[in-house]
């Protein structure tokens, strides 16, 4: 542990105390974790390699922290924005100012500069410039039981009447009362536990947005609705089918208003019981609406947000086939089976096509074709699209007699037409055209999924719910994070990783990606990691962050081809002098591992987490976290009238949301499985129960061919999905 609290100044200390007592926990951990974030760290390499200094907090928490923090940042910019504006004005006051410094929420903030904030010209205003302030303040008071013969004193040019001066003095107190600090947090507690969000369709559009349909009338309390459901009634608003509001019961408000500004029965409460319904009615229910929508939605992005982190995570992580010699086909129709043939590192070395299917049917020349193409490269695996004409492609290929075994897997290739057109693919095949590379990219997903899909855009693969509705810039953030978590989990290779890959790595990014990649290819493999050293722009922090994710195979130093850092070098070496052998040999030799003594090697700046996972790498050197893949079959079915109800069939997972879990059954429709329908017991969220890619038995339970839709159940089916792990497809 490490005390770094005179390193912050004291606004720091402060939000470092903040996001200690939120997150539960320890003062020291939340500063070395600022510290070292603010040192130009990364968090994977602050997750793995100073476990120390943070007391082993993982990825999550770490994230949970920096976004904590920044938050606080940037309430501390607003904070100063608005007290310097205040000053200004010559308005603050010391119980102001207070409010604001103790204020960690930017709702507080906003409201307490609410009336301050320099304003359009409103009915309050326009009051006041007539001079009815004095007339207003009296009336608030209460004690004037006769406001209407006090009016009269403030009648002038411009204001013709007593009507005209109470209506004016009126306005002036709804706004007070808009503004009110307390008022606010009291409503905006009504809002938190009793809003509730109603949906109507626009009168003249229930054909045109027949798809909205279960929300043409729809109402719930606002706590209570599921981010998939608010988000989708809100994009059925912002199409023009639907009409929304988000509020609590008129009577509610008001009598909270009530019991906060009425103080007696005279005739000035009369008209400040006016004044208060309508600055609910004029003000503030229009307000906070807006801001409870924009609550709801940032929080259904959350949820929607951190659904797509997950499977893209799942996704990244599938199953890899590993360095084999794969046949890749984007299977078709009328245009063919486009074919390509790749080598064990995933080069391109022969492409063509051949038309199996209707209307060429050339049956007998694609089979010979196939079969030269297998003993001529070698094949060891085929990888089939699951798109047009999938299920008829499996069915061929595995109908043919090979000489020897071959596993055939169907691979999803949801985004293999956005890499084939983008600068990426072109760069890396510049001869080629679009359906080649989309080909190549079937392949390559098969072979290593995390290589591949980091070259496509996260939105494309199309396992996220509503993507296109929530925040992009914290979708793309949050994307982006999950896949620099990925890469950095499972290492990466650095003389065959593409400049693609690399940019994920940690400390990297593009530039010192390319400049590796130009390296390697003046210079030959790298030979150790030393070498890194070497590449231009490679500075001592962007090596000490990078060198421990980034692998060598067959380099001299053995520990360049695991996740031990360099840093940590020395201690293995030392490890391996004090039991009498080399390094090479310790790691060979399980007996002499369990010899060592891990606290005979803790130092200052080495603890036993530290010690504990060199010691794990020593065992299964550049071990890859991820599950070895299997092979899997669909049932006898093609299309949906092939269903009926209570039919049994296998299937693997697509995509999971919050209401429940998609599954691939072999035809062109996934399937539902219903959260209700995932298991014979309680199901709080999918994810507890289903992985992305794994096999699954699900039960028929209805087919809609109109609406192309398919209900499934996996109730009563537990025992046999229980324990199924995910695949690569």
């Amino acid at each position: 542990m490490v005390n770094t609290w005179n390193y912050f100044n004291m606004g720091t200390q402060k939000n470092i105390s903040l996001v200690a007592e939120k997150l539960g926990l320890h003062l020291w951990q939340v500063e070395n974790t600022i510290r070292l974030l603010e040192d130009g760290s990364t968090i994977p390499f602050i997750s793995r390699y100073r476990k120390e200094m943070t007391g082993s907090l993982d990825e999550v928490k770490l994230l949970q922290i920096r976004d904590e923090y920044n938050r606080l940042k940037e309430l501390d910019i607003r904070r100063e924005s608005i007290i310097r504006s205040i000053e200004e004005q010559d308005k603050m006051t010391p119980e102001l100012r207070q409010k604001l410094e103790a204020a960690t929420r930017m709702s507080e903030i906003e409201d307490l500069y609410l009336p301050f904030r320099p304003k359009r010209r409103t009915r309050a205003t326009i009051a006041k410039e007539k001079g009815l302030e004095p007339l207003a303040s009296l009336i608030m008071e209460q004690g004037e039981t006769d406001p209407g013969k006090k009016a009269e004193e403030f009648l002038g040019d411009s204001v013709a009447d007593k009507g005209e001066a109470l209506a004016g003095a009126c306005d002036i107190i709804a706004e007070w009362i808009s503004e009110d600090q307390k008022a606010r947090a009291r409503l905006r507690i009504l809002f938190e536990r009793e809003a509730v969000i109603s949906s109507k369709v626009v009168r003249g559009k229930e054909q045109e947005g027949i798809k909205y349909s279960d929300y043409f009338d729809w109402s719930e309390p606002l706590r209570k609705c599921p981010s998939h459901r608010l988000l989708a009634m809100r994009r059925g608003e912002e199409e023009g089918f639907l009409r929304l509001s988000v509020l609590p019961e008129d009577e509610k408000a008001i009598d909270i208003l009530k019991s906060l500004f009425i103080k007696g029965r005279n005739e000035s409460s009369r008209l400040v019981g006016e004044a208060l319904a309508d600055s609910w009615k004029r003000l503030l229910s229009g307000s906070l609406e807006t801001e409870f929508r924009n609550v709801s939605k940032e929080k259904a992005d959350g949820e929607a947000i951190a659904v797509f982190a997950e499977n893209l995570r799942q996704l990244l992580l599938a199953s890899p086939l590993g360095e084999k010699n794969v046949l890749a086909i984007d299977p078709g129709f009328r245009t063919g089976c486009k074919i390509v043939c790749l080598d064990r590192q995933g080069n391109l070395v022969h492409n063509e096509t051949i038309f199996p299917h209707p209307p060429q049917n050339q049956t007998a020349l694609s089979v010979r074709k196939l079969l030269t193409l297998v003993n001529a490269y070698k094949t060891e695996a085929i990888a089939i699209g699951n798109g047009t004409a999938s299920r008829e492609t499996e069915q061929f290929i595995k109908w043919i007699k090979f000489e020897k075994d071959i596993q055939v897997f169907v691979v999803n290739e949801a985004g293999a037409s956005v890499y084939s057109a983008s600068k990426v693919a072109r760069e890396e095949f510049p001869d080629y055209d679009v359906t080649v590379r989309g080909a190549v990219s079937i392949g390559r997903r098969l072979m290593d999924p995390l290589a591949e899909l980091v070259k496509i855009d996260p939105k494309s693969i199309g396992v996220g719910q509503y993507q296109h509705d929530v925040d992009q810039q914290k979708l793309q953030q949050s994307l982006d994070e999950v896949v620099v978590s990925c890469v950095n989990a499972v290492g990466v290779e650095v003389n065959t990783a593409s400049s693609h890959l690399l940019t994920y790595v940690s400390g990297l990014g593009p530039q010192l990606a390319r400049n590796i990649v130009d390296y390697r290819t003046e210079n030959g493999p790298f030979r150790s990691r030393n070498e890194f050293l070497n590449v231009r722009r490679m500075g001592a922090k962007a090596f000490e962050q990078c060198a421990g994710f980034l692998r060598i195979r067959n380099a001299g130093n053995p520990l360049d081809s695991s996740a031990v850092h360099p840093e940590s070098y020395h201690v293995v070496e030392k490890m391996s002098a004090d039991l009498g052998c080399d390094v090479r040999e310790l790691m060979a030799d399980q007996e002499k591992r369990k010899q060592i003594r891990l606290e005979n090697y803790v130092t200052e700046t080495t603890g036993l987490p530290t010690l504990r996972d060199i010691t794990e790498e020593l065992a299964k050197p550049g071990r890859d976290p991820r599950s070895k893949i299997k092979e899997f079959s669909f049932a006898d079915i093609h299309t949906m009238e092939d269903l009926t109800p209570g039919m049994i069939v296998p299937g693997i997972v697509t995509n999971i949301t919050k209401f429940g879990a998609f599954v691939d059954i072999g035809i062109k429709q996934d399937g539902l499985v219903h959260i209700s329908n995932l298991s014979s017991t309680y199901v709080r969220d999918p994810a507890d129960v289903v992985k992305l890619h794994q096999h699954v038995m699900v039960k028929v339970l209805d087919i809609d061919p109109e609406r192309k839709r398919i209900q499934l159940s996996m109730k009563g089916l537990d025992k046999g999905n229980k324990g199924q792990e995910p695949s690569s497809f």
